[in-house]
């Protein structure tokens, strides 16, 4: 079975969350159950020069955009036994930032179509499954219909498309249609490519994809409702029987706490090792050493998205627990604002940085007690499950992703791997998280039944593998 990932991002090459890990670990898995998988991403400028340095051109090509004819470069790099093609055109790609600048749309048609077109010049390769990821390769379903239907070596190619996050759709002016990808007019209408009187790329992969996956299967339930759905409930209701939700995994090399070159102590047989870890957290962040108190953490972007509205409102109550608090990331700068403000008020509890930074990321899995994902709606989330790889306890909403992998616990029975409320309110996330503490302090062999327990949760790739191989071979 030959499978194309198309894909905005992939770790180690460039990734700002979800996607790039999954474009990361994914291929890797799938090839482990017996797929030959090839991958498929943009040649960036911020890819690091190490790896830039090593890609082999292969071929090149013009792209049709509109009425414009594009150069693209093809080149390729074979990393842990996958190759990785990237389409090379440095208008399109030569950038600080590879989302959010004005030609966006231009920008992920040009790279739709290149993909389509690249498959030709892939030597001695001819793929069946063609799988596109997120609204920046959600055109390539549609254009292989519209413009490569009848040559041989796409007629029988097949396309899944996965919506890693509904909530970025891919949505520009009606002119971009025409005159930017270069479709016919009669497709703006509702029940294709027009959206509330613009284009939508998402919906056009969620029309015209053979089938359709997300990233956990209670996603894949609350997209078809209206409060999760982004105006595309409807879309989503008529595929429903094209529509599968698999749960993402973790690259359990990556995130091995008994081999972690990141963290001071890995764990072994000492029963230390996450005390270690605790204390080096504590003075790398400037927070007093003590291990007798809860170390509750954050890894995220600073979004409403993840709950950063209710913890706000909630932080000062929080922090009035004895309790210490650590949050690593980036976002919407009111968000930085506050938590900076909680950081300078309270310097012996809650340490706050403002930054992307993969190793004290790790570090901080190592080192915390607690995590908190009071999320609005997570597709997935791996924060999760990269804490329950660590023997962290999660503090989570009962919502997509989260609501798969966390099993609340209860305290009459000791079984779960986690605490979770139901509804979006500040209150109960307080209430949640004073419910965890009170049992981290009143309670050890309780609290470490409950660590073992998400130590014991396997959340490698190779159930997820498992089930996107039947999908295509479905397809097939």
């Amino acid at each position: 079975m030959r499978i194309v990932f198309a894909i905005a991002e992939a770790d180690p090459f460039v990734k700002t969350g979800g996607l790039g890990e999954v474009g990361g670990s994914l291929p890797g898995a799938l090839q482990r159950q017996g797929a030959d998988v090839r991958v498929i991403m943009p040649k960036y400028s911020v890819i690091p020069e190490d790896f830039r340095q090593r890609l082999e051109h292969i071929n090149q090509f013009f792209v049709p955009v509109g009425w414009r004819r594009q150069y693209c470069g093809l080149e390729e790099l074979i990393y842990n036994g996958i190759r990785y093609y990237f389409l090379d055109n440095e208008y399109y790609f030569k950038r600080p930032k590879i989302y959010g600048d004005y030609d966006e749309a231009e920008q992920y048609a040009f790279f739709s179509r290149a993909v389509l077109e690249s498959l030709v010049h892939l030597p001695e390769f001819k793929p069946d499954i063609l799988h596109c990821h997120d609204w920046h390769t959600a055109l390539v379903p549609l254009l292989k219909n519209e413009f490569y239907a009848k040559e041989p070596l796409y007629y029988s190619l097949k396309t899944v498309l996965t919506i890693h996050n509904l909530k970025y759709q891919g949505i520009f002016p009606r002119e971009v249609l025409t005159d930017v990808i270069g479709l016919r007019e009669t497709l703006f209408t509702e029940d294709a490519l027009e959206f509330h009187g613009a284009v939508n790329f998402m919906k056009a992969g969620l029309l015209y994809a053979d089938w359709i996956t997300t990233v956990s299967p209670t996603y894949a339930q609350e997209i078809q409702y209206s409060f999760y759905g982004e105006k595309l409930e409807g879309v989503l209701q008529k595929r429903r029987e094209s529509l599968t939700g698999i749960l993402n995994g973790i690259d359990y090399e990556v995130y091995n706490p008994y081999l972690d070159p990141c963290i001071v102590s890995p764990y072994g047989t000492s029963s230390q090792a996450r005390e270690n870890n605790k204390n080096d957290l504590q003075r790398i962040l400037g927070l007093p050493v003590r291990a007798d108190l809860p170390v509750l953490g954050m890894v995220s972007r600073l979004v409403d998205q993840k709950g950063l509205d209710l913890l706000s409102f909630v932080m000062e109550e929080i922090l009035m627990l004895d309790v210490q608090m650590v949050i690593l990331g980036t976002g919407d700068q009111q968000y930085e604002e506050v938590l900076q403000g909680f950081a300078d008020k309270y310097p012996a509890k809650f340490a706050f940085r403002r930054e992307f930074n993969d190793e004290l990321a790790h570090k901080i899995y190592a080192g915390i007690d607690m995590l908190l994902m009071p999320s609005r709606f997570e597709p997935c989330g791996i924060s999760q499950m990269i804490a329950m790889r660590y023997g962290v306890i999660p503090i989570v909403r009962e919502t997509g992703g989260l609501k798969d992998t966390v099993i609340p616990y209860n305290e009459y029975t000791g079984e779960g791997n986690g605490f979770s409320f139901a509804n979006y309110n500040a209150h109960e996330l307080l209430f949640t998280i004073q419910r965890a503490v009170r049992l981290y302090n009143s309670d050890k062999s309780a609290w470490t039944k409950l660590q073992n327990s998400a130590l014991n949760r396997n959340f490698s790739w190779n159930s997820s593998a498992d089930a996107y191989i039947k999908i295509y071979k479905s397809l097939l």
